[in-house]
């Protein structure tokens, strides 16, 4: 019945949904402009896989969406509630956005944002813990893949963990925080722009809880403080701080190396964590103004291993800087835009930052059973540098593993609670699966950000075509582009233009020149819009988490930009020349232009195609490939094979 209904509707979307179950209902007579609406209930018992939890069980969701983008203007509403038994450690989907709302430990509801409903199936995953007091609970998702290496359990890994709701007894021993408050009240600030700076200062102040400490430096020409170094938080120190706040005027030039060289050197309050938020709006006009000496030194001065969270203020910064300021500190960059409030901005990451449940927390791999020689059994972990984790935050660490049968075991250790503790995780190449074809695409898109951020910091000594390994960073940026079909704004040229513009054809070497050229044009922008863009797309793609699919990313413009020429199916990425789809294997590559096999839409042979691709390595989806409009073009099996359209038969 199935086969017939694609065979006489020519629509070969519906091939997306070969494998699932099906309802069929009628809704005869539907008036003219008249609207019918369909209530579907039903139970269905979900996939759940302990093994390769620590301490819980993961339990995974699916609903089936067409993964079309001409179908992603298709308004979806996607809410939900979770509840168990056992203690719930945090909701994920690797898909779509999802915020979540926890009514208790045992309860959380979860909602698509409407904005964020992209075309593709809705994965959610929840992870639920084994008792009531389990510390960390985790999971391990993994993908196989031959391009790996030479071993034959080699793929891909996603180590997923909620940080819990912490019981009273646990939070009395998360360490007191000490907040170095570095406000820039140069004369670009003045107005309402310093206005909400202050606000901001006053809000974090507030939020402390009393019995931790803060000290306030602000800057502009010269460096000032509120007292000789921290002080802790009481009714009397609260308001000589909102005295001496008020009292402040915006001025002057900025400071940016001094302000930061005396909120480094300060001593730290025994047994507190340091972290120090740093505001600004400008660059660097007063004393060392060098990007790479303000850098150098500010990491040097940071002997106490404060946490930088920057606040960058408008398009007039050096965003690169600020960027990795943070980064090298175990800390974040946000960007607050024209229009934005700064106070919210400030107030809404302090919020979050109530006290660290794991500090310094570091992954580390070993072999099972048989080591491979020379071979570690982890590599190109992301993010590479891990944030500490506090309450109620998620876990998303993506990587490639090498093993043996026996399998890998990750250790994740840190300053728990004040105390040092190591949680291990397996990883078994048998679990491994072409269904979690997610993981490479989220893997591929945080290394690339983390390639194009090395080439970024390369320019601040100047053209980065000089630098001998911006080429071989450029380079792995377009193999992995190609691969998983996760463009920037470095290589949107590998894209059709929308309007069916011919596309030359282009061999390797020159898609890396093509990059290269525009790395050498981008890295020059420290600052303004196209600045602050970079930083973006950078930072989005070094965290991301779920799928990107339409390749969203912000121009120099700061206008958002959309490529809808490349489509990520499966585990592979299809890209539109001229009206066809052709398989990333394929494309740009006139010796293998001529197919081997030609086949209908419809025909057996056809089905019989559809049939081998949804049963390909535990129903990965592949069949999806065969769902685009127009000719396709794939690689099957080392064979080339070519769908012809319905209406025009090979």
């Amino acid at each position: 019945i199935y086969e017939d209904i694609v065979r006489r509707s020519l629509d070969p979307a519906l091939l997306e949904f070969v494998n699932c179950s099906f309802v069929r209902s009628s809704v005869f007579p539907v008036p003219a402009n008249g609207e019918s609406t369909i209530t579907l209930t039903y139970e269905n018992v979900l996939d759940t896989d302990a093994a390769a939890s620590a301490g819980g069980t993961r339990i995974d969701f699916l609903l089936p969406r067409s993964g079309s983008l001409e179908a992603s203007g298709t308004k979806w509403t996607i809410k939900g509630r979770a509840r168990s038994e056992r203690a719930i450690g945090t909701a994920y989907s690797p898909s779509h956005p999802l915020n979540t709302v926890r009514v208790s430990d045992k309860e959380l509801s979860f909602e698509v944002p409407a904005a964020a409903t992209a075309p593709g199936a809705f994965r959610m995953s929840l992870l639920v813990g084994a008792g009531s007091t389990d510390p960390l609970p985790a999971s391990v998702m993994l993908y196989p893949d031959a391009d790996t290496g030479s071993v034959s359990g080699s793929g891909y890994f996603l180590l997923l963990g909620g940080v819990p709701s912490l019981p009273a007894e646990a939070q009395r021993r998360v360490p007191k925080r000490e907040v170095t408050l570095v406000i820039d009240r140069s004369g670009s600030m003045r107005g309402e722009k310093w206005d909400q700076a202050r606000g901001a200062a006053e809000a974090v102040i507030e939020g402390l809880n009393n019995g931790e400490a803060f000290s306030i430096i602000d800057y502009s020409d010269t460096v000032q403080r509120f007292g000789s170094g921290p002080v802790i938080k009481d009714a009397t120190t609260l308001a000589d701080a909102r005295t001496y706040l008020n009292g402040l005027q915006a001025a002057g030039g900025t400071n940016i190396h001094d302000s930061l060289q005396q909120a480094m050197k300060q001593p730290v309050t025994p047994g507190f964590l340091p972290l120090v938020v740093f505001l600004t709006d400008g660059m660097a006009t007063v004393g060392i103004t060098d990007e790479g000496r303000i850098r150098s030194d500010t990491a040097e001065a940071n002997t106490f291993k404060r946490r930088i969270f920057s606040f960058g203020v408008g398009y007039d910064l050096n965003a690169p800087l600020l960027d990795r300021l943070a980064e090298a500190a175990r800390g974040a960059s946000i960007n607050v835009l024209p229009g934005e409030n700064i106070e919210s901005s400030v107030s809404r990451v302090f919020r979050r930052l109530a006290g660290p449940v794991m500090s310094e927390p570091t992954l580390g791999a070993q072999h099972v059973a048989r080591p491979i020689p020379r071979t570690p059994a982890t590599r190109d972990v992301m993010p590479e540098r891990m944030p500490d984790l506090f309450e109620g935050d998620q876990l998303v660490v993506l990587g490639r593993y090498l093993s043996t049968a026996d399998g890998v075991r990750l250790q994740l250790t840190g300053d728990y609670l004040g105390q040092q503790r190591t949680f291990e995780f397996s990883i078994d190449p048998a679990r491994a699966t072409s269904s979690n074809a997610f993981i490479p695409r989220l893997w591929a898109s945080r290394k690339i950000a983390y390639l194009l951020d090395e080439v970024r910091q390369a320019g601040v000594s100047g053209d980065v075509r000089t630098d001998p390994r911006t080429k071989e960073l450029i380079d792995e940026v377009v193999k992995l582009s190609m691969r998983w079909g996760i463009l920037t704004e470095y290589t949107s040229f590998l894209a059709e233009d929308p309007s069916g513009a011919p596309i030359a054809v282009r061999d390797h070497d020159e898609q890396v020149q093509l990059a290269m050229e525009t790395a050498a044009s981008r890295t020059g922008d420290r600052s303004g819009a196209g600045a602050v863009n970079q930083s973006l797309n950078l930072k989005a793609g070094q965290m991301q988490a779920c799928a990107n699919v339409d390749n969203r990313f912000w121009g120099a413009d700061m206008k958002q930009q959309r490529v809808t020429t490349v489509m990520q199916i499966a585990d592979q990425t299809m890209f539109c020349r001229g009206g066809k789809w052709i398989d990333s294997n394929l494309v740009d590559k006139p010796a293998l232009e001529t197919p081997d096999v030609k086949i209908t839409f419809g025909s057996p042979e056809h089905f019989e195609l559809v049939r081998h691709l949804a049963a390909t390595d535990q129903g990965g989806g592949r069949q999806a490939l065969l769902a685009l409009r127009g000719a396709v073009y794939i690689l099957v099996d080392g064979k080339r094979i070519l769908i012809c359209e319905p209406e025009d038969p090979c």
